[in-house]
């Protein structure tokens, strides 16, 4: 009978090797992948130290210092006035010495704002792809290109790893100011606490909204609404809103133009289509009567946008006055009642 027992024990157990095996080199691009950003996540957090360590160390600047205990009130109101998720983050600090450590890859159709997605276990269709090493990055960026795809690379200011590691403060965030430190560190929280399966334009819109009405609401709180902190972070947000319903009626426009494009036209025919229409929305950035800046046009001076820059734009601010109006009229103003609901209506994962 034990050995009976045995033998049914061993072969299940080889069976489950083999089919083990098999799923490895089936998705082995996939497995691949997966370990080397684990391996990058788990870098960072390794090297990671705890913010007191920097705090009680005499060398590190007293500005920087000032930004810590920023993150750290900003991380309590987010918990307790808006009632995002405690999740331990932003407790420790890893120093990047100045250089960025992660890269992230987006494409998108050609003639077509339709971006290319990949899937993955748990968090479902996403239209990017992150990277902890620079090189692969622009060989996945080469690579796609090829195919035919427009391609951006974009490194994020921080990101949410939904609770699997405990996401740390990044040294470079310390550059920047109040309102825009605040509104990433919310972001951010944000994902930890909404975050549905194949949705990350509902997802990053999301978590745009909160973090933008979040930041305003935590800075009037502490500062007053006629404290520097506040105007200056409001005079910030209204040329960058500027901008980005100009990049969403450019995506609009886009649309259209694709829109008339026909199976018989030429590629030559469709480039200039697409160009022409691309330099228009650049050229008319300039009368946009931004407070910082008057030519916004010259930051595409030596290259043109492309549909993947276009295409980012919706998955971050295409949703906004969904998210407001809702909001305003069904929850009077409440963000934190407004993020209960939410919080209940969509379960994470």
């Amino acid at each position: 009978m034990r050995k009976r027992v045995g033998k049914i024990i061993k072969w299940t157990l080889l069976g489950l090797l083999a089919v083990t095996g098999i799923l490895v080199v089936v998705f082995w691009d996939l497995v691949s992948y997966g370990a080397q950003q684990g391996y990058g996540q788990l870098n960072i957090v390794w090297n990671a130290k705890p913010v007191e360590e920097f705090l009680a160390d005499p060398q590190f600047p007293d500005s920087l210092k000032a930004r810590l205990h920023l993150i750290e009130d900003v991380r309590k109101y987010a918990i307790d006035s808006l009632g995002l998720k405690d999740t331990k983050n932003y407790r420790t600090l890893f120093d990047q010495k100045g250089e960025e450590v992660m890269w992230v890859v987006l494409a998108c159709e050609p003639f077509q704002l339709k971006p290319k997605e990949w899937t993955f276990p748990v968090v479902g269709a996403v239209p990017y792809k992150g990277f902890f090493d620079k090189a692969k990055a622009l060989a996945l960026k080469k690579e796609l290109e090829k195919e035919g795809w427009d391609v951006i690379i974009r490194n994020p200011g921080g990101w949410s790893t939904l609770g699997w590691f405990t996401d740390p403060i990044l040294s470079k965030m310390l550059n920047r100011s109040e309102g825009d430190l605040a509104n990433l560190i919310i972001h951010e929280m944000s994902h930890a606490t909404i975050f549905v399966k194949d949705s990350v334009d509902f997802n990053e819109n999301l978590a745009t909204f909160i973090g933008d009405r979040g930041t305003e609401k935590f800075l009037i709180d502490k500062y007053g609404v006629n404290g520097k902190e506040y105007r200056t972070y409001m005079d910030e947000d209204v040329d960058y809103l500027k901008f980005v319903d100009h990049m969403l009626r450019g995506a609009h426009t886009l649309d259209s133009v694709y829109g008339t494009l026909k199976p018989t036209d030429t590629l030559p025919y469709k480039k200039m289509m697409k160009e022409n229409t691309i330099r228009k929305i650049v050229h008319t950035m300039d009368t946009l009567s931004l407070a910082l800046t008057s030519r916004p046009s010259q930051r595409y001076k030596d290259k043109l946008p492309n549909n993947a820059y276009f295409m980012n734009f919706r998955q971050y601010q295409s949703k906004q006055d969904l998210f407001g109006d809702q909001w305003r009229e069904e929850f009077h103003g409440d963000l934190k009642a407004y993020i209960r609901f939410l919080s209940a209506k969509y379960p994470f994962l």
